[in-house]
């Protein structure tokens, strides 16, 4: 096989399968797979060479571990070593001490997620039950690392050809999730009056006269933070992605406006006319499961546009069913994948990449984006301060910049008041914002 010109990486298997030419495609923008001797040693490119013993010379020789090659699941013996400082697993020989395919696998796939496990107080997959967390790496995106060492270790051999690994630019994406819109404005007069009684019989004097003003008109609504949002985005030039709770019934955790309400409905038209915009699905969806895509036809009727974003409520989800469903439902990207206990990388990762369902074998459409901070993680879970978050989504900023990765954030409305409270954390994103992509910060 002649070198095409291309930047193709091809790699020899003697057997190839559906898990391995979703994870080399997934790490190589492009990739050939071949389970033929000849055509691998006649290859002149960037060459690849996966099997248990090393027949070709000016080829990388990594030895597999087994997990590509079996087709159902069950638990693994996962024994972690090093390499070039980093933490690595599924050890076996070659060039490199472990099989980086295999291990980048079970992180993507979050093969783990399928294997028994206790659950946190919300019914999710909890952080403590991963390798991240117990071997202390969540706050690194590993599989990147792996990779660019991975490209250094390719160019030694080929230095004089050109080819990519993963992503080539650092990109960011700020994204929201109105999960109550209005504190006070636009609710029923009798919920306000109730809330109102409550406030004063606790002594919050604050919040009696905040909700008086604003149901007179004296006062916006202090959730009512979307202008100064926008302006952010302006200024620092930011296209944002809005996920919006559009619920047809209320519940204990869904307490947005009804999705019938028309002063909601302008504000979800008028951001998504501008922006892109995905569903919220409602942590009744995750139950009733008829509503998820009740809602979703909702909100395509309020925005009058193609919906086929969603990050769930409370990021309530489980792996194969959830992403199922939401492929049903026509959804093409998922924003979910974080933890709601911890900031840090859930899959080790820090670019989309194509969810694979490991009970079927098979690798889908369905695109996921993790992501990395949120704010209310680092309040509610983490118990910050805003100066404690402030270093905090600098950290992940720049370790995800230095991967050359996605960095995805998630805020909310009601997070970035000018309330007491609030203040700190709204000028701590302000800073943040200012710091790293004004004009000067690009310098």
């Amino acid at each position: 096989m002649k070198e095409t010109g291309t930047d193709t990486v091809l790699v020899y298997a003697s057997q190839v399968t559906a898990r391995m030419r979703y994870i080399f495609k997934e790490l190589f923008p492009l990739v050939a797979l071949t389970d033929s001797r000849e055509q691998f040693a006649a290859y002149l490119g960037v060459k690849i060479c996966y099997a248990k013993e090393k027949f070709c010379n000016n080829t990388l020789w990594i030895v597999p571990y087994g997990l590509l090659e079996q087709e159902n699941i069950r638990s693994q013996e996962i024994t972690f070593g090093e390499w070039k400082k980093k933490k690595v697993f599924f050890l076996t020989g070659g060039d490199l001490p472990f099989d980086v395919f295999s291990a980048a696998f079970y992180l993507l796939s979050r093969y783990e997620e399928y294997l028994p496990h206790e659950k946190d107080q919300y019914g999710r997959y909890s952080h403590v039950n991963s390798i991240a967390y117990k071997e202390a790496f969540l706050d690194t995106p590993l599989v990147n690392e792996w990779m660019k060492l991975l490209e250094h270790e390719l160019r030694e051999r080929c230095s004089q050809l050109r080819f990519a690994i993963q992503r080539s630019k650092f990109s960011f994406l700020p994204t929201y999730d109105v999960d109550e819109a209005f504190s006070y404005r636009h609710k029923p007069l009798w919920k306000n009056i109730l809330g109102f009684f409550r406030d004063l019989l606790q002594s919050k004097l604050e919040q009696v006269v905040e909700r008086g003003n604003v149901y007179s008109g004296r006062k916006q609504d202090p959730y009512d933070t979307f202008d100064w949002i926008e302006s952010l985005h302006e200024k620092y030039n930011l296209t944002p992605t809005w996920f919006f709770l559009t619920i047809l019934k209320r519940g204990e955790y869904d307490k947005n406006l009804h999705a019938g309400s028309k002063p909601l409905q302008e504000l979800y038209k008028r951001l998504s006319s501008k922006h892109n915009t995905g569903l919220h699905p409602s942590w009744q969806s995750g139950t009733d499961e008829w509503l998820l895509e009740k809602e979703l036809n909702k909100l395509v009727e309020i925005t009058g546009k193609p919906i086929t974003a969603s990050r769930n409520h409370y990021l309530r989800f489980t792996v194969p069913h959830t992403y199922r469903r939401l492929i049903t439902a026509g959804i093409t990207d998922d924003y979910s994948m974080a933890y709601g206990n911890v900031n840090g990388f859930r899959a080790s990762y820090a670019a989309p990449f194509r969810w694979f369902d490991l009970e079927r074998n098979m690798e889908t459409g369905l695109v996921i984006h993790p992501f990395c901070f949120m704010e209310a993680t680092s309040f509610f879970n983490q118990h910050y301060s805003a100066g404690e978050a402030g270093k905090e989504i600098q950290y992940y900023h720049d370790v995800v910049k230095k991967v050359n990765g996605e960095f995805i954030t998630l805020f909310h409305n009601h997070f970035l008041t000018e309330q007491p409270q609030w203040i700190a954390w709204r000028e701590m994103y302000e800073d943040f914002i200012s710091r790293n992509f004004s004009r000067e910060a690009f310098k």
